[in-house]
């Protein structure tokens, strides 16, 4: 008698009914990819400025507030005569830099003293009076007093928008770590003789984790807005570095006659505001399945 053994299934086959990371998952959908296009060309935009600009963004000429269309000047001039379309790629590279630099450092201090509240209650009690305290200033107001102490320029930008998110990711990675604490799987590993620090670090932070994934394309969100408000009221990058905000605060006194000179940043922040708000929605319609 013979027994005959199941063939292997293919690898083609294999690979399809590997699952997927959730968070791939989540950017394949139609929110998540029309997202990712839109900042997309928005950060392309920004990494090839010195590919794309005809001109560099500070030059004069005497052409002022000139049309679209207008010969050398794709986007027209401004009221200085500085092109309008180098501004405006120069503009989305500082912006890029800045909240890149800005967000990452603002999640990484608010983790790390997240991780010190869950280690004794007494730091939970002095973090999270830390938290109550920054987040008592409204962003424009810790934005002025930044730029009181320190002066407008690049690194107070960066300084305000970090202050802004370590609470937002401190009480999240906290609320996250206390939920975690409770779950069964927790209790099972501390009985079986894991310490704190593995259950910690092997148990509770991945699944504690996922909402700090959508709340970086949130902060970022809030970055582009808190770094173009602080440019439209002067207390941003120092002109005549060109950013976003600091080329649309420039365009209001000429709205009437060159409504053009707002429509370049304006179209820009939206792209970049609507493209990450639909990244975020999707990964958090995926980690809430």
């Amino acid at each position: 008698m013979t027994s005959t053994l199941p063939a292997p299934a293919a690898t083609g086959e294999k690979a399809a009914r590997r699952p997927r990371h959730p968070y791939l998952t989540a950017l394949a959908t139609a929110r998540g990819r029309t997202g990712l296009a839109l900042v997309g060309l928005v950060v392309l935009a920004g990494l090839l400025a010195p590919l794309l600009a005809g001109h560099p963004p500070t030059d004069q000429s005497g052409l002022t507030l000139a049309p679209v269309g207008t010969p050398g000047h794709p986007l027209g001039t401004d009221d200085l005569g500085r092109d309008l379309l180098s501004r405006l790629l120069y503009g989305i590279r500082a912006d890029l830099g800045i909240i890149a630099a800005a967000v990452p450092l603002g999640a990484a201090l608010g983790c790390l003293l997240a991780l010190a509240a869950a280690a004794h209650p007494a730091a939970d009690t002095a973090v999270q009076r830390l938290f109550d305290l920054i987040l008592a200033f409204p962003g424009l107001i810790l934005a002025l007093a930044v730029t009181a102490a320190l002066g407008p320029g690049r690194l107070p930008v960066v300084l305000v928008i970090a202050l802004a998110e370590i609470p937002v990711f401190g009480r999240l990675l906290r609320t996250g770590i206390l939920a975690q604490r409770g779950r069964e799987y927790v209790t099972a590993a501390r009985v079986g003789g894991s310490s704190g620090r593995r259950i910690l670090t092997r148990h509770v932070l991945p699944n504690a984790a996922d909402p700090l994934v959508v709340q970086i394309a949130v902060s970022l969100t809030v970055a582009v807005f808190l770094e173009g408000a602080m440019s439209f009221l002067g207390v941003g990058v120092r002109p005549p570095e060109p950013t976003l905000g600091a080329v649309l605060s420039q365009s209001m006194p000429h709205l009437a006659q060159a409504p053009h000179f707002a429509a370049g940043p304006l179209v820009t922040v939206t792209a970049l505001v609507l493209g990450l708000s639909l990244v975020a929605e999707a990964l958090n319609r995926e980690i809430r399945r």
